[in-house]
């Protein structure tokens, strides 16, 4: 799932490239992607790009009469330029979108349902998932207090308060397990049971490795960008690898629908969290 430091990269690199530019064809592939029936993206041709921005792990192309583009990328959804051969593994172009004597963008899903969503309005904030977001730790702006708001006396498990998007946008499963290792917290614990000293570590983590993993990926063209978020990660995806902290080594465990990895002696205190499968 791209995360809002490769989304950033994408969209900066969708700013130089077609802000300026008329849409010139549209093609959908897979119908079941467009969620604005009513409006569906073809009604854009015609229209010049004026910006490009990111909420979170969505981003929006706006137009210069004012509509907007969403495209919500959901699980398994990413972009990719158009105009060369792709590799036979890779995932299937559910939407492509051609500019005026420019590059043609290509919204591809590698799930096996779909999760990739794209929606015409005329105010972003029309996009359910994007009126609900919390503050981004992306954002200069992003305070202790926005975290605080997030955080404090919740009874929910940490990691999941790391990926509600509704209290802090952009952060998915691999930069939570990220997160969580930086600060050396367990993904499991109760947030309420957290000292102030460790919600002190908690955010500057947050803060931290969001705003260090957006520096690190602008300027990697996209197609690169899944590659070098993978070998940035410490913990995440490095299942039976060593710590790079302590020599440990790294675990699975099992979390709502999906997997998170940790080190148990760096954030549990040696304790083996349930593993995917266990009952």
């Amino acid at each position: 799932m791209p995360e809002s430091p490769e989304v950033q990269a994408l969209v900066e690199e969708l700013g130089e490239r077609v802000v300026g530019r008329a849409v010139h064809e549209i093609d959908v592939l897979e119908f079941r992607v467009v969620k604005t029936r009513a409006r569906p993206p073809v009604e854009l041709v015609g229209a010049r790009v004026a910006s490009v921005a990111r909420y979170g792990k969505h981003f929006a192309l706006g137009f210069d009469d004012g509509r907007h583009l969403v495209v919500s990328f959901g699980r398994h959804g990413w972009a990719r330029w158009g105009g060369s051969d792709a590799p036979s593994d890779a995932p299937p172009v559910l939407i492509t979108i051609r500019f005026e004597q420019g590059p043609e963008l290509e919204l591809t899903d590698a799930g096996g349902w779909v999760s990739l969503g794209v929606s015409v309005v005329d105010e972003v904030s029309a996009v359910s998932a994007i009126a609900k977001l919390g503050p981004d730790p992306a954002d200069p702006a992003y305070s202790r207090g926005d975290f605080d708001r997030a955080f404090a006396g919740r009874r929910k498990q940490t990691k999941a308060v790391l990926q509600e998007q509704e209290s802090i946008a952009g952060i998915g499963n691999a930069y939570s397990d990220e997160i969580l290792f930086r600060a050396r917290r367990s993904p499991v614990a109760q947030v309420s049971t957290l000292s102030g000293e460790e919600l002190d570590g908690l955010f500057a983590a947050t803060v931290g490795e969001i705003t260090e993993a957006v520096a690190a990926r602008r300027g990697i063209p996209i197609g690169e960008l899944k590659a070098a978020k993978v070998a940035a990660m410490r913990v995440h995806g490095r299942t039976g690898e060593p710590c790079p902290e302590c020599g440990g080594t790294v675990r699975d465990f099992a979390f709502a629908s999906t997997v998170g990895q940790y080190c148990p002696s760096c954030q549990t205190d040696g304790v083996l969290l349930p593993e995917p499968g266990a009952r």
